[in-house]
């Protein structure tokens, strides 16, 4: 012991070890709910890293080395008369035209590559890096240079993906037209993974339809060139259907692809850390409470008060560290299996295909231990407290609870924690992020935490009032009465872990009933048609043949275009069908009120989250480029479309097409004459169509279609439902713990009631009657709270992170077998405890009190 009163080191050693010795499993179960919390949050983060680097090797490899690119703003590209306009402004060295288009093989097998058509001679100047390396004996112009009309030149994964090598033909599709080109030389700048195919400029203009038109100018600035003064001036001479891509703006754009995605996962992740936090807390204050003796002892002995809070921050510190070294290590193997199975995105969709390498980040790994101890110091805070506080000479007598069972807890701080979230909830976006809507949640969480004893007392009081209860009931009753502290630990870890379960649970089951119902709604048709190259299209002579096939009632067709809003965006997409704008909810799932257009106006309607992302409200009007020029049109409705996060805009098929000139369609709703077979009239519509695009046509059915997008839903899902059954574990596990723990504490108390008569099997049913009734109590706070902290999630922070609205759902099943499940599982718990607890004879368990 020092002079100071504080402990030595050995004898911090001695306590600590001794404690973690007798009750390990109470310690186990804190670091794993510390480890399981930061393991999450850190894989999380390195997938996405991953992910995001993946990406934007992948962007570098088809942008190449341009200092600043002019991007068409749809697949239709823009005239390529603004090249030498470009070319001869002051400050550009070199301007390198681009024809870009999404290509694949013809046999539909292979996944898709991105084809680029360059001049060769001025992209060895802009972008050296999408030129071929140079094939061994191949003299200039020959086949294999890379000049000949009948080259192409492949990356490694475009000629994995093709299953072709160089030297050998491939045979490719795109914008609806099918070339063949000879495989010259390996296009070494290409990222690994990255399937990229380049060719001759005029030969992708000729081959593809693209005379005329351009996807892409890659600019290079002289040295000494003001980059400010050239962006103003290429901005200036710009079309309608072409915007200035910088560097910048190219990152914020691919950020904003998986941003709000990965910083939910994120956020998720710390809440359940958050959860281990309160688990942390919960197993403390019981260790607090059975050792109260101890402390008493080692006070009288000379400890201060000091020495004993620097001792239990010290069990909490270890804890965390322990924690979140096991964290950091689990989350690291974690991350390399999420990466193999469910690629870059999590199953989020958004990086499909993508296979990142994984590297270890050490500031992240930091931070997140920093987190993790943090959290674990935090959890020992109050306990700690709570042991200074002790009467030395008070708690030398008994292990029992220190709370006068006559006080009545208040509800004033839960109260204040709750509002304060309501409030949170009720905050903006900050920096485009849901960030106070998490916020919302964790003071709800700790608010619903803190008036858990009152609201325990308010349930468990009227069973006080029970006239003649059998004895095993009234010794419960009496026991959660008469010991409100511990009743409240164990009260704690439950719901803190039920309502982030429950919240979780009743978030995707409405989101997931919402897109099945709005699948129900947006597919009425009986057979779909779509042709599997977006760029490509049904003429009016194919058009006409397939509303002519046998089994054919009425066909519907629809044409959808990526357009470019804003260079620091991602595309919308531009889907024009058939409308009727009167009434626009027979085609389309409207929201909300409709206008009708002024006079001459041309109606849009936009997607909820369109209308979102780029604030526009029913009656806006805003500039389109449609058909190369920037037209004003007329936003007539919003309505509800799960399927593009980033937006979608709804023009009536007429005004398309006299807008653009574009007459070809991509997709086709059938409705089928009574009696057809589906079958049958498919092979007919296929049967109809010109050999080059019978190949490339898909048909389903809405079942099929409905079947395909909740598993892309579940697979996109596949993190949140293993943060929800990590969630029950770690809720499961601390009921098990806690009252195992305390049961095995209480044997002098059973010793005792043995002596006064109580049987061996009125114990054990006291026992499960108490487990039951705080796991009841536990429960009904935690679905209160989790569906409250539900609705945070469903009208928050998911409109705030993906733009778009859903019903609450409440997935009943699921919510009533859990609260089974946990209510057995205290009710066990205590039985299997009591059992082990009793065993000894009742001279036995008193002998200390002789």
């Amino acid at each position: 012991m020092r002079a100071d009163g504080r402990p030595s080191g050995l004898v911090l050693r001695w306590m600590i070890a001794g404690e973690w010795r007798a009750r390990p499993g109470r310690v186990v179960l804190a670091i794993l709910a510390i480890a399981v919390g930061v393991a999450l949050g850190f894989a999380v983060h390195l997938v996405n890293r991953s992910a995001l680097d993946e990406f934007g090797r992948a962007l570098q490899a088809v942008n190449g080395d341009a200092d600043l690119q002019v991007h068409s703003v749809s697949a239709a590209g823009f005239a390529e008369g603004l090249y030498p306009i470009l070319a001869r402004l002051d400050g550009v060295a070199v301007a390198s035209p681009v024809v870009e288009l999404d290509a694949r093989g013809a046999d539909g097998a292979a996944r898709d590559i991105t084809l680029l058509g360059v001049d060769i001679l001025r992209a060895a100047q802009a972008t050296p890096s999408l030129i071929a390396s140079p094939v061994s004996g191949a003299a200039f112009g020959s086949q294999a240079s890379p000049f000949d009309a009948d080259t192409i030149s492949l990356s490694r994964a475009a000629l994995a993906a093709l299953g072709r090598r160089a030297g050998e033909s491939v045979t490719l599709t795109a914008a609806g037209r099918t070339a063949t080109f000879r495989i010259a030389g390996p296009l070494a700048g290409a990222g690994e993974g990255q399937g990229l195919g380049v060719v001759d400029i005029a030969a992708a203009q000729w081959r593809f339809g693209q005379l005329g038109r351009l996807q892409r100018i890659d600019l290079k600035l002289a040295p000494a060139a003001n980059r400010e003064a050239v962006e103003a001036a290429v901005s200036w001479v710009l079309p309608a259907d072409a915007e200035l891509v910088t560097a910048h703006n190219a990152a914020q754009r691919s950020d904003s692809l998986s941003r709000a995605y990965r910083v939910n996962l994120e956020m998720l992740s710390m809440v359940a850390l958050l959860t281990g936090g309160f688990l942390v807390y919960s197993a403390q204050s019981l260790s607090v409470t059975l050792r109260r003796p101890q402390f008493a002892l080692v006070r009288v002995l000379g400890v201060a008060r000091r020495g004993l809070l620097t001792q239990l921050f010290i069990e909490g510190a270890t804890v965390g560290v322990g924690g979140a070294a096991l964290g950091i290590a689990l989350g690291f193997g974690l991350a390399g299996l999420a990466l193999r199975l469910l690629g870059g995105d999590l199953g989020g969709g958004v990086f499909a295909g993508s296979h990142p390498h994984l590297a270890f980040a050490p500031i992240a790994a930091a931070v997140f231990m920093g987190l993790g101890v943090a959290v674990a110091l935090a959890g020992s805070l109050l306990p700690a407290l709570e042991a200074g506080r002790a009467q030395p000479a008070i708690a030398l007598k008994t292990a029992g609870d220190v709370i006068d069972p006559e006080r009545r807890p208040s509800p004033a701080l839960g109260a204040g924690l709750l509002g304060a979230g309501a409030a949170a909830a009720l905050a903006p976006p900050i920096l485009g992020l849901p960030l106070a809507g998490y916020a919302a949640m964790a003071l709800m969480l700790a608010g619903g935490v803190a008036a858990t004893p009152w609201l325990a007392r308010r349930l468990l009081a009227p069973l006080r009032h029970l006239s003649r209860p059998a004895p095993p009931l009234a010794l419960a009753i009496a026991r959660l009465w008469g010991a409100p502290g511990q009743a409240a630990v164990a009260l704690c870890g439950i719901v803190a872990s039920v309502s982030l379960m429950v919240a979780m649970a009743t978030m995707v089951s409405s989101f997931r009933g919402s897109v099945e119902s709005w699948l129900t709604q947006i597919l009425p048709s009986d057979v779909y048609l779509r042709l599997d190259s977006a760029d490509a299209g049904l003429d009016r002579a194919a058009q006409r043949a397939l509303a002519a096939a046998p089994g054919v009632a009425h066909i519907s067709f629809r044409r959808t275009t990526l357009l470019r809003l804003r260079a620091d965006r991602p595309p919308v997409a531009l889907t024009a069908t058939a409308i009727d704008a009167a009434h626009p909810e027979r085609t389309l799932p409207i929201l909300g009120r409709t206008r009708a257009a002024p006079a001459g106006a041309v109606p849009v309607w936009l997607s909820e989250p369109m209308a979102r992302l780029y604030d526009r409200r029913v009656g806006d009007t805003f500039p389109l480029a449609l058909g190369g020029v920037a037209r004003p049109v007329f936003v007539a409705g919003i309505w509800r479309d799960y399927a593009r996060q980033f937006g979608a805009i709804a023009i009536t098929d007429t005004d398309y097409t006299r807008l653009t000139g574009d007459a070809g369609r991509g997709e086709a709703a059938i409705d089928l004459k009574p009696g057809a077979a589906p079958a049958a009239v498919m092979r007919a519509l296929r049967e109809t169509l010109p050999p080059g695009l019978a190949t490339e046509v898909s048909f389903a059915q809405p079942r099929q279609i409905r079947a395909i997008a909740l598993r892309l839903f579940d697979r996109s899902f596949a993190a949140t439902y293993a943060l929800e059954a990590i969630a029950i574990g770690i809720g499961l596990s601390g009921v098990a713990a806690t009252f195992s723990a305390q049961t095995l504490a209480r044997a002098k108390e059973f010793g005792m009631l043995r002596h006064i008569g109580v049987r061996r099997g009125q114990l054990l049913t006291m026992l499960a009657i108490e487990g039951a009734l705080l796991g009841a109590v536990g429960v009904a706070a935690g679905l209160s709270l989790g569906v409250t902290m539900s609705q945070v999630l469903i009208h928050v922070i998911n409109p705030q992170s993906f733009n778009w609205t859903m019903e609450t759902r409440l997935p009943w099943l699921l919510l009533g077998s859990l609260a089974m499940a946990l209510i057995a599982a205290a009710a066990g718990t205590a039985v299997l405890s009591g059992r082990s607890a009793t065993a000894a004879s009742a001279v036995n368990a008193v002998r200390e009190d002789w």
